[in-house]
């Protein structure tokens, strides 16, 4: 990473981030790049810009305005989003979803004592702990990988190597799946896969959008801000508060457990409750002034600062064990086609159930809503489940990754 960067304050690397977002949502609708943006993705670009920006010194890759994102953006959007949510309808692909989501979680667990065996001989001593905590992230997120890595006792050497894999292989995966997001028809009709739930789904959604939209006024802006931060406060002091409360006697009982039900655990699963709770009320009906748009503002402004976080410089630092992390990464793709293949799942939720497990809850709406706009509230459904799996599949890759290095 760059020593110092050209810009420090948090406002200007905010209004640098928003400006890159509002650049190439204003290039989608300029006649000369509708060829281009039919083969990229424009939410490719607005992860990458920020990428090749922290990469060549331009902003940082650790700042406090990525905190403030992820603290009060994420959870602001993830609240608009699951209420005004037709959330009848997105149970019709509950069993399908939930299996996708399975078929890359055995992926992650078995890939990884398999990679072991092939690159044993080039690897440092107690690489395994690291593959172990790596695959607790790669089965829901960083609280999944902080928990497997005290599980078993990996040495903070080889977790700084493996918060580069993470984040180099993990990160460049999440890009080629924005990619693959303009291609996914040409993928499902080779699949044979069935879309109509989906699109019926995303239909609705998108009609609902419609139907009754008016325009915008000072009240509806301030009232969908105030909803929105309200319901995300809400759920913030209650999940301070549930994990306060349970987190003591999960300690010293259930250490395990403990550890996945982290704060921000807790905050994902009280939004999503409280928002498909309220989505079967009147409140849903804050989506006739545009409420999810403000959600997906929140969401892609949000998605800058997780490409800020990929500083490409860190590629280079780890080459054996980065490799390791391709073809570990190659295994979960691969269960991931074969479970599509199976049973004929669309791109949609192989996407989504791939992102639900190897970057969580954080990122699986940002994907799930490249692929169909209306349908971030799966990833983040997915997401939680996703979290709920990761120490449990963790420990049992961790198992084999210790077995198969004995």
């Amino acid at each position: 990473m760059p020593s110092s960067t050209l810009l420090q304050s948090p406002m200007i690397i905010l209004a640098f981030c928003a400006s890159l977002c509002a650049l190439v949502l204003w290039a989608t609708r300029q006649s000369w790049a509708k060829k281009f943006f039919s083969v990229i993705p424009s939410i490719v670009l607005i992860y990458y810009l920020p990428t090749f920006a922290a990469t060549l010194g331009v902003i940082p890759t650790s700042s406090p305005v990525y905190d403030w994102m992820r603290d009060y953006l994420l959870p602001f959007s993830l609240f608009l989003l699951m209420v005004t949510a037709d959330v009848r309808a997105i149970m019709k692909i509950g069993p399908k979803a939930l299996a996708m989501m399975l078929f890359g979680t055995v992926g992650v667990i078995l890939g990884g004592p398999i990679v072991f065996l092939i690159f044993e001989r080039w690897l440092p001593p107690e690489t395994w702990k690291g593959m172990a905590a790596l695959s607790g992230s790669w089965i829901g997120g960083s609280g999944n990988f902080a928990a497997i890595k005290e599980a078993v006792g990996a040495p903070d050497n080889i977790i700084g190597l493996f918060i580069i894999v993470d984040t180099a292989v993990g990160y460049t995966w999440m890009g080629v799946l924005l990619f693959l997001a303009n291609y996914q028809k040409r993928i499902d009709q080779w699949n044979h896969a069935s879309t109509a739930v989906l699109e019926d789904l995303n239909r609705r959604m998108k009609d609902f959008a419609e139907e009754q939209t008016r325009p915008l006024t000072l009240y509806d802006g301030m009232l969908i801000l105030a909803f929105g931060f309200a319901g995300a406060v809400l759920c913030q002091q209650a999940a301070a508060w549930m994990h306060a409360l349970t987190h003591p006697a999960l300690q010293n009982f259930t250490p395990l457990v403990a550890s996945i039900f982290t704060s921000f655990t807790w905050l994902v699963i009280f939004i999503s409750t409280a928002g498909i709770a309220l989505s079967f009320t009147p409140l849903r009906k804050i989506e006739n002034a545009g409420a999810s748009k403000f959600g997906y503002v929140a969401l892609y402004l949000f998605l800058t600062s997780i490409g800020a976080k990929a500083d490409l410089h860190g590629i280079f630092q780890a080459p054996v064990l980065l490799l390791v992390g391709v073809v570990w990464i190659l295994f979960h793709i691969a269960f991931m086609l074969l479970g599509a293949r199976l049973l004929r799942a669309p791109m949609f939720l192989v996407a989504t159930g791939s992102q639900a497990n190897i970057g969580g809850a954080a990122s699986a709406p940002i994907v799930a809503a490249a692929y169909y706009e209306s349908m971030a509230p799966v990833g983040v459904l997915m997401g939680v489940l996703g979290y709920l799996l990761g120490n449990y599949g963790g420990l049992v890759c961790a198992f084999l990754l210790r077995w198969v290095s004995s």
